[in-house]
């Protein structure tokens, strides 16, 4: 198959090929709008005002871990913006994942343990039904949102797919979380403020 149409509408995969995404390990999501609408507020004084998409999309990334209790997830740093919207996840130790990380439990102070951080053997991924991983936390958060526009009548799309980045190291986690905190502030410079 990769001769045909001579490779030119071959859409590249979007994960890391040899990351299980079951694996306990933290990661960095950033979901998009389509056409990079600002169905999600509007960044004034300083502070991004929700749109009821944008609070929304807030209520449900909270319930993530309470509609998921036994992938043990826990969330790190998000910030909702006009048109996208970023996270750290944790995806703890369960009996679904394989590797990565070395899991850890879900302590609720919000700190991203050690444990949680993705370390080797690295896991190919696996592929067969994408569940108890991170593409089906992300595909039910994306359809509660999309759900909640539908029923409301409120005009909404999601740009499909999303963008993640598995967590190495606590420089990283540092890095992404100072990244997440100062998005609003430096929205006028954003590559997506459009």
């Amino acid at each position: 198959m990769p001769d045909k149409f001579k490779n030119a509408y071959r859409i590249p995969p979007a994960r890391w090929q040899d990351w299980d995404y079951g694996a306990s390990a933290a990661y960095f999501v950033t979901v998009c709008a389509a056409h990079h609408e600002r169905f999600f507020g509007e960044i004034s004084n300083g502070g991004m005002i929700l749109s009821e998409t944008g609070k929304t999309v807030q209520a449900e990334w909270l319930k993530t871990p309470a509609l998921r209790p036994d992938m043990n997830i826990m969330l790190g740093d998000y910030v909702v913006m006009p048109n996208h919207f970023h996270a750290i996840i944790v995806i703890g130790k369960s009996r679904y994942n394989t590797g990565g990380g070395d899991g850890g439990d879900n302590g609720g102070d919000g700190a991203v343990e050690t444990r949680c951080i993705a370390s080797p053997p690295w896991q190919s991924n696996r592929f067969g039904s994408q569940s108890k991983n991170l593409a089906s936390v992300m595909r039910g958060f994306k359809s509660a949102v999309t759900k909640f526009a539908r029923m409301n009548r409120i005009p909404f799309a999601w740009q499909t797919r999303f963008h993640d980045r598995v967590i190495r190291n606590f420089d990283e986690l540092n890095r992404i979380a100072y990244y997440i905190n100062g998005n609003i502030e430096n929205w006028k410079d954003d590559e997506l403020y459009v």
